[in-house]
């Protein structure tokens, strides 16, 4: 209470010094053909319930000068293309906005037709998606509560994706988190979280990707298009936006998790080349009374920048990039009465990087063609040393952790427009998977370190695919095509058919359906386990799955949405251990696992999920998400059984008002709210003697997964106001992840104490207030 009181005098004493004067800015944008990529010269751009309006000039280009600051709906036409609808725009004093918007060629002959526009919240920016896919807008990112920037904590609000107050790991549709695949620009990178893949392989902290930077991305949950390969659960498909040609701009912030800086601007006055960078440094010092033992002494940092160079005749090339580097430690507590569980006798560092760095190219061959090119380097690694003293205050080696994969990825495609009702896109990805694995883990407390994998050499993985959309009529479109990969470290390969058809029965209404057939290589670490001198699981083939998905999309009116969407997903070549209920599907954070697989395992995913969405009105919005759901495993013993995700339900809600303030109503004061209720996962039970015994958790593998923790009930709260001024706009934040404090299950821990096995819980309660500053 304390601190929204304060935030409340401080929003008053901005809004008693601020001038009366209404600020304005420019709305800049181009429009081409969502093809093609050819830019539409003559289209009309009208900013809704306004005077305002343009044509694009012959490249393609729009500009609107002197709008006063707020949010806007833009409308998009032009005689023989649907309409577009660009809604909730927002325009500040402090950056000028940048609109790319891409439309859809009609495949009628008339010259005037009257047709209801779409609005861009509905559509995925992937033309060839036929469902299951949602554009991911950065505006949201800052604007929904719980997202803190991040746009992996945001995605955990959309129909059929779950996940922890603890860590961003995306469940999506009751799958293992690293069965996702994360792309920037068009190219594979390892996880981008910070402090990635400790806690749960596919999660972290919060990722790399700051919403400073990138510009509207798509989140794949099923059935997703043929140019994506090495992926099971979903894709995450994110781009970085082009930094201001026209004028330099720039930002700061400052807050109790850190600071953040980015800039963007021309090279040169009058100049089409831009630059665009942003650099994060953290540290949760300031917030260690809230945070677990030795939360505090966290600290990470991360780069990111996008340089852009359009020629005249050459094309245009992109020089792109990201990284991160993360640090942590844990000390042995001083006092042995202290000792309770094994992380208080324990040293541990922990050193993270993660990078990935680009050179894209784009030329137009011809009005009807294109070909992009790109040319990447990732690079990620982990170092982790942990030391435990024993009961004679001998500091012992527990394990060791060496690890880095190096990958470089040759990326090209050409799109082929040959009608309005025919685009063609067929390319190629090879990369190069280059690794440096060293992982020891000592048995038990006293032992040597054993040599869990040795391994350094390199291997490749290729795909190549074709995807044609064709649309039969302005009711009927369909998305085919296929994707093949091959793994030549032991010659597995996979051939996997995608077909999308959408078919919109009614103006307003429409009919999906989705099928995909998936894959993805396992964690190359597995690859490496060795018997002694043999690789025990060098002949692991791809796990697979199967996607069929019916969705049904209704708009209500012009500003609310429905969204329903039934899925259903045959996972098979799973990876189990014989006689064993054990099962990838499950698998968390083990890197010293060192068992021989085998691909019998099967799993099953089905369920509803449903989107409700009023778009911003008057300031006012709200979003309700619900899925209802089962995941089930079979593992090496041949029963089924839940899986650890099987939470079976998880409903959201969504809901924000702004208020324009001031004198002249150009300051905007606004509050978010989420709140969030999901079943809990499934854990197997306790094996008390054995525990005992082992003075560490031990389960009872017969009944693997029987038991399921309560449901979850969290919020999270957002509250800004920002001042726009003629030149510049500050912002004051208060954004608050589990402010209800709800404790999350971390897991079970031996006490040495109590000589029982406890039920590990923790209050994760992180607040962020924060000072931003854009001129």
């Amino acid at each position: 209470m304390l601190k929204i009181n304060l935030l409340l005098l401080i929003i008053g004493m901005f809004s008693f010094c601020s001038k009366a004067q209404q600020p304005t800015q420019t709305i800049r944008g181009t429009v081409i053909d969502n093809a093609s990529n050819i830019a539409l010269p003559s289209a009309n751009v009208v900013i809704l319930d306004t005077k305002f309006g343009t044509q694009t000039d012959a490249s393609g280009n729009f500009i609107i000068k002197n709008v006063s600051v707020g949010r806007y709906n833009i409308q998009v036409s032009m005689v023989g293309y649907e309409p577009i609808l660009m809604k909730e725009i927002v325009l500040s004093s402090s950056k000028e906005v940048f609109l790319t918007v891409s439309m859809k060629e009609s495949t009628t002959t008339l010259a005037e037709i009257t047709v209801k526009p779409q609005v861009n919240k509905e559509q995925p920016l992937n033309s060839t998606a036929t469902l299951s896919a949602r554009m991911l807008s950065v505006e949201e990112a800052r604007r929904y509560a719980g997202g803190f920037d991040d746009p992996a904590r945001l995605v955990s609000s959309f129909a059929g994706v779950t996940s922890n107050v603890g860590n961003n790991a995306i469940v999506v549709r009751g799958n293992n988190p690293q069965a996702l695949q994360w792309k920037l620009e068009g190219i594979e990178i390892p996880n981008p979280n910070h402090f990635a893949d400790l806690s749960s392989f596919g999660g972290g902290g919060l990722t790399a990707l700051s919403s400073q930077l990138l510009a509207n991305s798509d989140f794949f949950s099923g059935a997703f298009p043929a140019e994506y390969n090495n992926a099971l659960s979903g894709v995450f498909d994110i781009f970085m936006r082009k930094g201001n040609n026209n004028k330099a701009e720039h930002t700061f912030q400052v807050g109790l998790t850190g600071i953040d800086v980015s800039s963007e601007g021309p090279f040169k006055s009058g100049g089409k080349s831009s630059y665009l960078f942003n650099y994060r440094y953290s540290t949760m010092a300031l917030l260690e009374p809230l945070l677990p033992d030795n939360a505090g002494g966290v600290k990470y940092q991360d780069f990111s920048f996008k340089l852009n160079f359009p020629t005249k005749k050459a094309g245009t090339f992109s020089f792109w990039g990201i990284g991160l580097l993360d640090n942590s430690s844990a000390k042995i507590k001083e006092d042995k009465a202290e000792w309770k569980y094994d992380t208080d006798k324990e040293n541990q560092s922990v050193k993270q990087f993660m990078a990935a760095s680009g050179i894209s190219h784009k030329i137009f061959l011809n009005d009807t063609q294109y070909l992009k090119t790109t040319f990447a380097s990732t690079i990620n690694g982990i170092d982790l040393n942990t030391d435990r003293i024993n009961d004679e205050s001998h500091i012992l080696p527990k394990n060791r952790i060496n690890n880095q994969n190096i990958s470089l990825v040759f990326n090209s495609y050409l799109n082929t427009k040959f009608s309005s009702k025919h685009t063609n896109k067929t390319g190629v990805v090879a990369t190069s998977l280059r690794y440096d694995i060293s992982l020891q883990n000592a048995s038990t407390l006293g032992k040597l370190l054993e040599k869990v994998v040795e391994e350094k050499g390199k291997s490749f993985l290729l795909s190549a695919y074709t995807n044609s959309t064709i649309n039969f009529s302005e009711k009927i479109t369909m998305n085919v095509g296929v994707n093949g990969q091959l793994f030549t470290l032991n010659n597995h390969y996979t051939i996997e058919p995608r077909l999308g058809i959408k078919y919109r029965f009614v103006e307003n209404q429409a009919l999906s359906v989705g099928y995909g057939l998936h894959s993805r290589l396992e964690r190359l670490n597995y690859y490496f386990v060795k018997n002694g001198q043999e690789n025990l699981n060098k002949n692991l083939d791809f796990t697979k799955a199967h996607h069929l998905v019916l969705g049904y999309d209704l708009s209500l009116s012009e500003f609310h949405h429905l969204k329903i969407e039934g899925y259903y997903q045959k996972l098979f070549n799973v990876p189990v251990i014989k006689d064993s209920s054990f099962s990838t599907i499950n698998l968390t954070s083990d890197w010293f696992f060192k068992e021989a697989l085998q691909n019998t395992g099967e799993g099953k995913n089905y369920g509803v999920d449903i989107t409700f969405e009023k778009y911003l009105s008057d300031g006012f919005y709200y979003m309700v998400t619900g899925s209802i759901f089962s995941s089930k495993y079979r593992g090496g013993d041949g029963l089924w059984r839940s899986t650890r995700y099987n939470r079976n339900y998880a409903f959201n809600f969504l809901t924000g008002k702004e208020w324009q303030v001031g004198k002249s109503q150009q300051n905007v004061f606004g509050i978010n709210i989420r709140l969030s209720y999901q079943g809990g996962d499934h854990y197997s039970p306790l094996d008390e003697k054995a525990s005992q015994k082992a003075q560490e958790a031990k389960f009872d593998e017969r009944q693997a997964f029987s038991k399921q923790l309560p449901s979850a009930f969290t919020s999270h709260f957002t509250a800004t106001f920002k001042i726009n001024k003629k030149k510049s706009s500050r912002e004051i934040a208060l954004k608050i992840i589990n402010a209800t404090m709800y404790k999350e299950f971390m897991g079970f821990q031996y006490n040495y104490l109590s000589k029982v096995v406890d039920e590990y819980r923790e209050s994760l309660f992180i607040p962020n207030l924060s000072y931003r500053i854009e001129f």
